[in-house]
């Protein structure tokens, strides 16, 4: 992680008591783990090399302290900022939680930028995109913050964006590499290890199975990049717990196209012991498939995003594990970035954000 998001993730979480069902020791604890801080104590979190953030000289504006437990806002001198954030389906929670995040920070810092954000209907719906930054340009937005739902589609518009003068920051899901060169686009990635985070979620269902225990991978959007580092993860982690995979197909983020698609895998394998989804949505799918099937809290389920509602489940049994990465903040942060880049700051490469395993112990009794 780079030093400047390890200064705003302390910032963030110090002045938090409690935030999405994680006592305040153990989410500070966990944030500053992830940023190295030697004296953390929660549970582990991925610690997977990555490139960080390279700046320009340092400029005077600088991400202040906050209260109410919000970032405050990077002023940009004699301007203020009209910001936009792309996300994906508004339908999944994850999304839910980013939005009022940065609608909260925003109106915290309503003297700073003016905001507005848009969301997708479904995970599929790429076309919202693409039309929310074609409109972003229109109205001549400064920034534009977007968690990319295809990776390489929406480098088009992003570099239409650009080109335009507006400055984007990508969240999330990583723009494509190849898809970016093409297009002569240099793009900071400001986003967690999603395969180091579904290999912990991978070795903790390997952990509780043990060697040979059966399992499926239920994936995501094969366009996102998110979710081919998310199956990488899981692959590594089965190879590493000498697990059987039976199956690994996409249910593309959607929870009731999971639920179909769990039930058929019921059918076709009735001795799976483990399910690896590749989102929380997901998750919720496969455990609605199981308890029409009869098999809730004998088939052991990992996650990934930590939604609100994964965690009665976590803590009911019914779920094993999920993977927290924050996403109320990384909109937060995206923005600030935003501003920062406003300001004359330079970001390169990847600059990485936490992670953190939930288990039933790591939520509230």
């Amino acid at each position: 992680m780079s030093e400047e998001l390890e200064k705003d993730f302390k910032k963030w979480y110090t002045s938090r008591r409690k935030f999405i069902g994680i006592g305040a020791v153990g989410l500070v604890g966990g944030v500053l783990a992830a940023c190295g801080d030697p004296t953390a104590t929660a549970a582990p979190v991925a610690t997977t090399a990555a490139p960080v953030a390279t700046t320009a000289a340092p400029v005077a504006a600088t991400t202040a302290a906050t209260t109410s437990g919000v970032v405050t806002a990077v002023a940009v001198a004699g301007k203020k900022p009209k910001v936009g954030l792309v996300m994906k389906s508004l339908a999944n929670e994850f999304f839910q939680q980013m939005q009022a995040g940065a609608d909260t920070f925003a109106k915290a810092n309503a003297d700073k930028f003016e905001f507005k954000a848009v969301g997708m209907k479904d995970e599929r719906d790429f076309a919202s995109q693409v039309d929310a930054v074609e409109n972003f340009i229109t109205q001549k937005y400064d920034i534009i913050v977007v968690a990319a739902a295809d990776s390489k589609a929406m480098v088009t518009p992003l570099a239409k964006a650009i080109k335009a003068g507006i400055v984007v920051i990508n969240i999330d899901v990583e723009l494509d590499k190849e898809a970016k060169k093409t297009a002569g686009v240099d793009l900071a990635f400001f986003g967690p290890d999603n395969a180091a985070g579904a290999k912990m979620a991978g070795d903790a269902l390997a952990k509780a199975l043990g060697a040979g225990g059966k399992v499926v991978i239920l994936e995501g959007n094969p366009e996102a990049d998110n979710a081919q580092q998310r199956k990488k993860g899981f692959d590594q982690a089965i190879a590493e717990g000498k697990l059987t995979l039976l199956d690994s197909k996409t249910a593309h983020w959607e929870t009731e196209e999971a639920n179909t698609l769990m039930t058929n895998f019921l059918t076709k394998y009735p001795d799976i012991q483990g399910v690896m989804a590749a989102n929380d949505s997901m998750a919720l799918g496969v455990v609605k498939a199981l308890e029409a099937a009869g098999k809730s809290n004998t088939i052991k389920v990992v996650g990934f995003d930590n939604i609100p509602a994964v965690q009665p489940l976590i803590k009911g049994n019914k779920m094993l594990a999920t993977v927290e990465q924050f996403g109320a903040q990384m909109a937060v942060f995206g923005i600030n970035y935003g501003l920062r880049t406003m300001n004359g700051e330079k970001f390169t490469g990847w600059i990485q954000t936490p992670l953190k395993l939930i288990t039933a112990a790591d939520l509230p009794k």
